[in-house]
């Protein structure tokens, strides 16, 4: 009875007080936007914030510790010559939350759960060769410890393995899954308020709209987390974030604007740590508007963006600029920017393309900052050589329906990889087998209209190159393709942010957005 006012004292102070003037040293405060969160299923979530969260609670045959695959539920691995079939040999003694065994059948039914549920994390796991006909058969456990992947055809191991390190193959505990099933949804509408992992932490209340407590698992195979409960509380405005994380009530803010972060610079008490992320943040043309076909256009275009103004007047540190469509810290990744701001010149290209002073386009944007701010800087830009923007705001679920539908002229767009491959990024801005309107391949390229059979052939050659390094050579030829020529005026990489309390240590995230990893995070006054 003392555990459940204790508890409910807590969970007051979480989500109802508005100040606790020191968080409690067994307790990260974390204040984030979570207005994006509607699943903790790992089958279906495909937003930042549930990607995260489902990396906190669930555990992956391997993970990717710089680069390298590392064990977490698998103790080895191997890969026959052909590069077919991969087998997994998993540790022992491993539990779920439940308490219950993890086996190679949890492993190969989250497997077939994704699949045939044919939801946010199908496309992933669907890249390996797996159907609803056929998962039963390729994604297989042959004992209780072993768990084997028989692909369609032989791929990059680097990709496989990165695929696996993704939230779509986290591994479900079976036992609740057939427990709460329902009419064959394979317990999804359980899943989505509930968990069924057997990662570090274990979710102990979830009030959407307002936050989450996540409880350290102290059966964890792996390690036991440091700190024994997380609070994530939903905070939407970045400026009441700053003053909580200020005033102490906060360990950690996420969501902080280059303003915020500025003022914060400042504060003694207070540590930003900046990490490079694979997302881009890009102008996309489409090639079906006529001016934009012309290669002339759009290379005036880009030399009309002053990348270096916006970056230090607006983002403010809180992007880099980046110009080819493969994010630095990916492999075969580079670093070239060729494009600076000569209005002369794109002036000169638009005079001979035809449009000299007369060409007006739209530009998409989505009604957010720091997106109004670039498109300004943007239209601000364009004007000095003759070209007009309308710039057309739009909520994103609005700026998404039209730039998959091809509907837009230009758009200010994100895109965020879902692993740590090359692949996972290349494909969308630079395959597109099918540039029908029909087409059932909508990636970047298709929407941009961009039709590159001979470009499309070497991303799929890549795909399945075994050797590293010459995949990378691959890589590299496409970026400087599409750099060159291709409908995407790339701008800036993203770059986390993260603002915490100077108590706070071993804060360690990665390149992708469901990288950010509690268990080893530590705090001053931690007994």
């Amino acid at each position: 009875m003392l555990y459940v006012r204790t508890l409910i004292c807590f969970l007051f102070l979480i989500f109802c007080a508005p100040a606790w003037a020191e968080t409690p040293p067994n307790v990260l405060m974390v204040g984030m936007r979570l207005d994006d969160l509607a699943t903790l299923d790992p089958a279906e979530v495909f937003e930042v914030s549930g990607g995260e969260l489902v990396a906190n609670l669930y555990d992956r045959l391997i993970d990717m510790v710089d680069g390298q695959p590392k064990g977490v539920l698998a103790e080895s691995w191997k890969i026959s010559a052909d590069g077919r079939q991969f087998l997994f040999t998993l540790k022992k003694g491993m539990k779920f939350h439940s308490g219950k065994l993890v086996t190679a059948g949890d492993v190969a039914w989250s497997f077939e759960r994704v699949i045939k549920l044919d939801r946010g994390a199908a496309p992933l796991l669907r890249q390996l060769g797996l159907t609803q006909q056929n998962v039963g058969l390729r994604a297989r456990a042959e004992g209780d410890q072993t768990f084997v992947l028989d692909l369609a055809d032989p791929l990059a191991p680097g990709l496989v393995l990165n695929i696996l390190s993704s939230y779509a193959a986290s591994v479900v505990d079976s036992r609740l899954g057939q427990q709460f099933e329902k009419n064959g949804d394979f317990a999804s509408t359980w899943l989505r308020m509930h968990d069924g992992g057997s990662g570090p932490f274990k979710l102990m209340l979830w009030k959407p709209g307002q936050g989450l407590v996540l409880d350290r698992f102290a059966n964890h195979h792996e390690r036991r987390p440091t700190i024994e409960r997380i609070a994530l509380r939903h905070v939407a405005e970045s400026s009441v974030q700053r003053l909580m994380l200020e005033k102490g009530d906060l360990d950690i803010a996420r969501n902080l604007a280059p303003d915020d972060l500025e003022r914060l610079e400042r504060n003694t008490d207070v540590k930003l740590l900046r990490i490079p992320q694979g997302g881009l943040v890009y102008l996309g043309m489409n090639m079906k508007a006529p001016p934009l076909a012309d290669p002339k256009v759009r290379r005036a275009l880009k030399l009309l963006i002053d990348y270096d103004g916006i970056a230090r007047n607006i983002l403010k540190g809180s992007k880099t600029v980046h110009q080819t469509i493969l994010a630095d810290g990916f492999a075969g990744a580079l670093k070239e920017t060729p494009y600076r701001q000569n209005i002369e010149e794109a002036k000169r290209l638009l005079s001979e393309a035809g449009y000299g002073g007369r060409l007006a386009l739209t530009l998409d944007v989505r009604n957010v900052s720091p997106s109004l701010d670039i498109a300004s800087a943007l239209a601000a830009d364009f004007a000095k050589a003759g070209v007009r923007i309308d710039i057309v705001q739009m909520d994103n679920r609005q700026l998404l329906t039209r730039y998959r539908a091809r509907a837009h002229m230009l758009t200010l767009a994100q895109w965020s990889p879902d692993y740590p491959d090359p692949h996972a990024t290349i494909q969308g801005f630079a395959w597109n087998p099918d540039n029908s309107d029909d087409s059932p391949f909508r990636l970047l390229a298709w929407r941009n209209g961009w039709n590159i059979p001979e470009l499309t052939g070497l991303v799929q050659s890549a795909k399945s190159e075994r050797d590293g390094p010459k995949r990378a050579k691959l890589y590299e030829q496409v970026q400087r393709t599409a750099l060159d020529g291709g409908p995407y005026a790339v701008m800036f990489q993203d770059m986390l942010v993260l603002a915490h309390r100077a108590g706070v240590h071993n804060l360690r995230p990665g390149l992708t957005f469901d990288s950010m990893r509690y268990a080893d995070v530590t705090k001053d006054g931690l007994k």
